[in-house]
Order: structure tokens, then sequence, then C-alpha cells
């Protein structure tokens, strides 16, 4: 079971984008990176083709952070939080935040 995963609220903790938060589009387990909606944005130069029919010109699109560089985003502290794991009695695994235990998976 993964620490983040796709619709989590995050926190960015380094980089250029320190402070703001997001939710999680998607995660690359390989390469540990995450790509957050409106986080780290780059310009994309695009060429025309119009056999496509695509557009040229300059796109702005999000490009994929380090995963060491998020953090859980917890609602109730409005912090950066840690995730760990807890078994409940019907023996679902599920994640909670290390600083008041509350579940993170409803």
């Amino acid at each position: 079971m993964r620490k983040i995963k796709k619709g989590d609220e995050i926190i960015v903790i380094a980089g250029k984008d320190k402070g703001k938060t997001g939710a999680v589009i998607s995660v690359n387990v390989e390469s540990s990176k995450v790509i957050v909606a409106g986080i780290n944005m780059v310009k994309k130069h695009v060429k025309p083709n119009p056999q496509a029919g695509i557009e040229g010109g300059i796109i702005p699109k999000e490009k994929a952070l380090a995963i060491s560089n998020v953090a859980i985003y917890n609602p109730v502290s409005k912090k950066a939080d840690g995730v760990s794991f807890k078994t409940l009695d019907s023996g679902k695994k599920v994640r909670v935040f290390k600083s008041n235990k509350e579940s993170i998976d409803v």
C-alpha cells in the first residue's frame, strides 16, 4: 500500500512551489514521482498538426515532482503530516495521519 495515492490532497515541502497545496493527478511508482494539479507548471512548445487537429503554441502543463518533495496535507491541523498504517478489526489496512491518528481513507 502506498502512502500517497491519486486524488490525495498534498502540500509541497521543497522547491519553487513550497507551501502550495493541490490534488494528486497521477503517481509513478517506478520513478518515485507525482503530478499535482496546478503545481510545478512549465510551458511546453507544441508544433501544429493539422491532420490530428492540434493547434501549435505554448501550452502550460504540470510537470512531475519527486515524491520526497511532497507530504500529505492534514486538513485538521492545516499542515504537512506523516502517514502510517493501521489494521482494523475487520482485517482491512487503512492509512492514518501520524499526528492525530485519524483515518485518511474514508
